[in-house]
């Protein structure tokens, strides 16, 4: 069962923003990732499919596998050395073999023992597919669900009706999605968006989620926010109270720190007999 209640994780995050400190959700998938991202302060360890991908150093992708019993698969090792960070599970709530019982997909991640659950992967673009079981009603269904069990949900944005829907179904945390991660060695090549637009996309979809609920958390994800010295301005130009990295957080620093260490290592010559 989830070591966190819905209610003693968003007093930690509240307490955390009530400190004038922002937010910070690290995509983990491995023991050692998210161990590290735990040791560096993480607020939320979120476990995806799509990181198994990353791991085995290709681009995001959630087609490699079946996401919700990979996701659930994934718990043991992630929990075994995160004791103390609340750690919250990517749900696909478009999966034919939960058709049409969002109810019984939220209590499978309740009974693995995460503590809350992210509408991930998500079918952001059917959102016309409700009348043969698929698209964003199924997002909305999985939220109202959880928030009639008390169990915490924190939800990707990418449209305005994904985002204002999310925020009417429930969602405690809401995160506006500004596309794929740039960056690094299996990043998109280039974003859809600058910098500037994406925050203001990111602001728009803030906006309507509190038109919905006033009191809702808003975090930001995506696009060409892929580094730490990008969020000073999101900061400045968006009410977003903070970040959650997937491809940022477990693929750009893993690539960078072993390019540099190995290059490193190469520096230096050994003696010549």
């Amino acid at each position: 069962m989830a070591r966190f209640t819905r209610t003693q994780i968003l007093e930690r995050l509240r307490a955390q923003l009530a400190d004038g400190k922002p937010i910070v959700g690290a995509g983990s998938s491995s023991g050692l990732i998210a161990k590290s991202a735990a040791a560096g302060g993480a607020d939320i360890i979120i476990v995806y499919n799509t990181g198994r991908t990353r791991l085995m150093g290709l681009a995001t992708n959630h087609l490699l596998n079946h996401a919700n019993p990979t996701t659930l698969g994934m718990y043991r090792e992630i929990a075994n050395v995160v004791r103390d960070t609340p750690i919250v599970g990517g749900a696909e709530a478009q999966d034919p073999t939960y058709w049409n019982d969002v109810d019984r997909l939220v209590s499978d991640y309740q009974a693995t023992g995460y503590d809350g659950l992210i509408n991930f992967p998500t079918s952001f673009a059917q959102p016309d597919r409700n009348d043969v079981g698929l698209g964003l009603q199924l997002d909305f269904d999985m939220v109202r669900k959880a928030r009639e069990k008390d169990y915490f949900t924190i939800c990707y944005g990418y449209t305005a009706a994904q985002t204002q829907g999310l925020a009417a179904a429930g969602a405690d945390v809401v995160v506006p999605h500004a596309g794929w991660t740039t960056g690094g060695l299996a990043g998109a090549g280039k974003s859809a968006m600058t910098l500037e637009q994406s925050c203001e996309h990111v602001q728009k979809l803030i906006e309507l989620a509190r038109s919905e609920n006033p009191d809702i958390i808003c975090l930001a994800h995506g696009g060409p926010l892929s580094s730490p010295e990008d969020l000073q301005y999101l900061y400045d130009t968006t009410d977003a109270q903070g970040f959650l990295g997937a491809s940022s957080a477990e693929r750009i620093p893993v690539e960078r720190a072993v390019v540099e260490t190995v290059h490193q290592f190469k520096s230096y010559a050994p003696r010549v007999a």
